[in-house]
């Protein structure tokens, strides 16, 4: 199976450089799956269902979120009415939406998305280990899923590593997300599951995160957080990861950092 997974999508221009290059990675990477992390889509903060629609339209396959995943007042009931959209798993229980999709593709063949959030430097959640054994106690690589992708949307650096390694052999790929740098860390891990710390986000990279400069740079002089965060207007660069899997065992192949410039 061959999926491409695009990293935190940060407001109009992030949406812009997906919409605009979607079907030219598909076509290059003669992608089966196109995920998508809708994080921050719409103003830099949380998504709304139009701009789900949009990506579905366009030919996305699944769209994941993050901890801002009910910023947008009115996502949530369309979080219960799509059936490929993906909260975290490990939040409390209540909440709308679901933490994992089970897509099967036209061949028949099925991918399991999985989204976490870390709990270092985050709001309390759940436990990220118990909450992803508990899903993985239905599904097996290789017997009833061809593919397993498992993001952990998350601060810490340590925290993405050491779940890396927890799950190494047992699921495809585990892909972090959340920070907006892209990491030069994607590889294969010793039992064959693909790996990167964090995809990167889509958005204008002149920029702290995807937003303007001068509030972050007016917290960090004066500890002072009453400016408001506002998305950067630049041109966007698209960052995300290819990973090819072998249908016999679901296990990763191949994983590719993919970036596309403003200018490409």
């Amino acid at each position: 199976m061959r999926f491409f997974y695009a990293g935190d999508i940060v407001a109009r221009s992030g949406r812009e450089i997906v919409s605009e290059k979607l079907t030219y990675i598909k076509e290059k990477y003669k992608t089966d799956a196109i995920i998508l992390n809708v994080e921050n889509a719409a103003h830099g903060f949380g998504v709304t269902p139009g701009i789900c629609r949009d990506f579905l339209a366009q030919g996305a396959d699944i769209l994941l979120t993050g901890n801002h995943f009910l910023n947008q007042r009115d996502i949530v009931p369309f979080l219960d009415e799509c059936k490929t959209i993906v909260r975290p798993a490990n939040i409390p229980d209540g909440n709308p939406g679901r933490g994992f999709v089970l897509y099967e593709l036209p061949d028949g063949r099925k991918i399991l998305v999985i989204q976490l959030l870390g709990r270092l430097y985050m709001e309390a959640v759940d436990c990220p280990v118990q909450t992803v054994d508990a899903i993985l106690k239905n599904y097996t690589l290789g017997r009833n899923v061809d593919a397993i992708m498992v993001d952990i949307h998350a601060e810490a650096t340590s925290e993405k590593q050491a779940l890396g390694y927890y799950l190494d052999g047992r699921v495809s790929c585990v892909a972090g997300t959340h920070t907006h740098v892209p990491t030069a860390d994607a590889r294969l891990l010793p039992k064959g599951t693909a790996y990167i710390t964090d995809v990167g986000m889509c958005g204008d990279y002149n920029s702290v995160l995807g937003f303007d400069v001068q509030a972050p740079i007016n917290r960090l002089r004066r500890a002072y957080v009453g400016d408001r965060l506002t998305p950067a207007k630049g041109k966007a660069s698209l960052f995300g990861i290819f990973v090819e899997t072998d249908d016999s065992s679901g296990l990763a192949k191949k994983i590719e950092q993919i970036k596309i410039s403003p200018s490409e």
